[in-house]
């Protein structure tokens, strides 16, 4: 009947350091308060239930004795529904709880005794369906919460001892054994294993974890034992801002809810209405009762933030957060999807992808030169030829000198021969032929030479993430538009969208262009989701209708953006899509439903075709059904592996 109101209910707070340690607060508050009053209410149902059968047996109506008795069990079995109602008319509310309490009352007043008691059954076992139904995401929380060890062990004075998490501090060295869940985000500095991240990232298979490799609290460590360097501990965790996260959400506030809280007034009011008129008309009483107990607007009132929330959680699930339901009311409005290009469409890490050796040159040998002259170096190009050369197993040695030309080369010598690497301008300045660049290629192209002798070529490249081709697929078969907005040179944005599919390619936009190209959008009257994963896409994430940041993302751009993609995983920003789109289907399902069984239920009511009992029934059936039509959206509770996957608001990884 709406009592148990989503936006009211208290969620389990993080206290102190550690999520763990409100998981005690939470457990003993559940064991002292939560069970009795859920006993209580069964008690109060069974009370209610006893006494109808009482009066309906004895025949209550013809007995002044058992109607007094009767009209005392009425009143103590339906002591909740009178005290909300007493509390709505304080507060100047009109909620189904005060409906009910008149039709009761009504009832009551005609001896209706046996008829009143069922009403107030109905009610009562509405009230306890609903309460379990709306728990099931309160509850999703508490599983959150206990994923998380409440012990770890850090080195002491070179020795490993247990403390409280709650004691552990940033760059302390944890270890984490077999079997155990990992309990901070930091940086593997010891050992070898295979870590399950699947609450976190959603990767279906475990992770090889070697040094400098980054784990995440709440993830489980299978094999092998890890040293860990702490880099976050607590709320500051990718796990303690999604429990946070799940928090805010139970209580975030979308449009639409407020929007049903007025449609579900106006439903009472039409109840009553209807009900004066009827009377005026008829002058049946029990027509009268039926209509004000007919017609219900809890379904609309509990199921809507119920759906939000079930979203929110299913999002969570398939490895997204949505910082709260004004987003994702958002997100079921959007038509047009941006996309940067860097770290969002691809890894945002060069890859070496082709070595290309002038003619009787061995491969190996241009590989291995340029390796030793991009050694010393710190550019991310450099570091892509060198580990090529680690995977293939080509050996180089450090070399003899090293000068490096700002965005031009490398001059270096090894074996008593220069090794020049850069563009081809360079190595033409240096006296060194070569051949002429391709002009296809939609990379970086790096030329080596040796000896004063041309090797040949390397094709560095940014790589595309492997899901993006399909996901841009579905993004389209949905109807949305997809916009690629890069920086890059537009040989490289128009390689990326050509192989993409994308509908529209802009390129060398500065971070101030992006921001212009979102807000022109909008004021034509797009609604506009952009996705990003850099610095310099914070301010067009900020301006769009909803912003869409990577997990591996800068803090910048997650502290900037409404959703965030835990694994970086553009597949999961079509499930989230998808889920707000269901949010929306079931919402409006339970509006046009309600409001037909309301109509059709007032019109027969007030003709004389349901008696109390019988719109009792159809009342309470059709809330149920539209509340656990939104009960569908909700994560089930035994998974809470993955449900801890995401949910809402900023989740800042330890990569960062």
């Amino acid at each position: 009947m709406g009592q148990t109101n989503l936006r009211e209910t208290e969620a389990p707070k993080i206290s102190g350091l550690h999520p763990a340690s409100a998981a005690v607060d939470h457990d003993n508050h559940e064991a002292e308060h939560e069970n009795p009053l859920q006993w209580r209410e069964i008690n109060r149902v069974l009370f209610t239930a006893a006494a109808a059968g009482a009066i309906w047996f004895l025949g209550g109506a013809r007995n002044p004795y058992i109607t007094a008795l009767g009209v005392i069990c009425a009143i103590v079995g339906g002591f909740p529904i009178f005290h909300e109602a007493y509390e709505n008319i304080t507060q100047r509310r009109m909620t189904m709880e005060l409906s009910m309490a008149i039709a009761i009352v009504a009832a009551l007043a005609i001896r209706e005794i046996f008829t009143a008691l069922i009403i107030t059954l109905f009610v009562l076992v509405a009230e306890i369906l609903e309460g379990l139904t709306v728990g099931r995401g309160r509850r999703a929380i508490q599983h959150l919460i206990e994923l998380l060890p409440s012990t770890a062990t850090v080195r002491r004075n070179g020795t490993w001892i247990d403390v409280g998490i709650q004691e552990v501090a940033i760059h302390d060295e944890v270890l984490v054994r077999p079997g155990g869940r990992i309990p901070v985000d930091g940086k593997v500095i010891g050992g070898h294993s295979f870590v399950d991240q699947a609450p976190i990232t959603g990767e279906s298979m475990p992770v090889e974890k070697h040094l400098g490799a980054i784990v995440y609290a709440g993830t489980i460590n299978q094999s092998g034992a890890l040293e860990v360097r702490l880099e976050r501990v607590g709320r500051d965790t990718t796990f303690g801002k999604i429990i946070e996260a799940v928090e805010t959400a139970e209580k975030s506030r979308a449009p639409i809810q407020g929007i049903a809280d007025r449609l579900a007034g106006y439903l009472v009011y039409f109840a009553l209405g209807a009900a004066v008129l009827t009377f005026l008309l008829t002058h049946n009483i029990r027509s009268t009762i039926s209509v004000i107990i007919v017609a219900g607007a809890c379904g609309i009132a509990a199921g809507t933030p119920l759906a939000i929330l079930g979203s929110i959680g299913r999002a969570a699930q398939e490895g997204a957060i949505i910082k709260g339901g004004l987003y994702l009311e958002k997100l079921w409005e959007v038509d047009t999807i941006l996309l940067d290009k860097t770290g969002t469409l691809t890894y945002g890490t060069p890859e070496l992808l082709e070595v290309c050796p002038a003619r009787d040159v061995p491969a190996a040998l241009l590989l291995k030169s340029a390796a030793i002259a991009e050694s010393r170096s710190e550019h991310p190009i450099a570091n892509a030829i060198v580990r090529k050369a680690v995977q293939l197993g080509i050996p180089y040695e450090d070399p003899g000198q090293f000068e490096y030309t700002p965005g031009q080369g490398i001059i270096a010598s090894s074996g008593g021969d220069e090794i020049i690497v850069g563009k081809r301008q360079f190595l033409l300045e240096q006296r060194v032929p070569c051949d002429p660049p391709n002009r296809g290629i939609a990379g970086s192209e790096i030329f080596v030479a040796r000896g004063g002798r041309f090797l040949g070529t390397l094709q560095v490249a940014d790589t595309l993430r492997p899901e993006a081709r399909s996901a841009m697929q579905s993004l389209k078969s949905m109807g949305l538009k997809t916009v690629l907005l890069t920086g890059d040179a537009k040989t490289v944005a128009e390689d990326v969208g050509g192989k993409l599919g994308v509908d529209e390619i802009v390129s060398g936009l500065l971070p101030e262009d992006k921001l212009h190209y979102v807000q022109k959008m909008i004021e034509k009257g797009h609604k506009v989701a952009m996705v990003g994963d850099g610095i310099n896409d914070a301010p067009a994430l900020m301006q769009a209708s909803v912003g869409v940041a990577m997990g591996s993302g800068t803090d910048v751009a997650r502290e900037s953006a409404d959703v965030v993609l835990i694994g970086s995983d553009l597949s999961k920003l079509v499930e989230t899509l998808q889920s707000a789109r269901r949010c929306h289907r079931t919402i409006m399902q339970n509006f046009v439903g309600t409001l037909v069984v309301d109509t059709i239920g007032v019109g027969l009511a007030a003709f004389g075709f349901l008696n109390p009992l019988l719109a009792a029934f159809i009342h309470v059936s059709s809330e149920m059904a539209f509340i656990l039509n939104s009960a569908r959206l909700l994560p089930p509770v035994s998974s809470a592996n993955q449900f801890v996957r995401g949910i809402l608001s900023q989740t800042p990884t330890a990569a960062n």
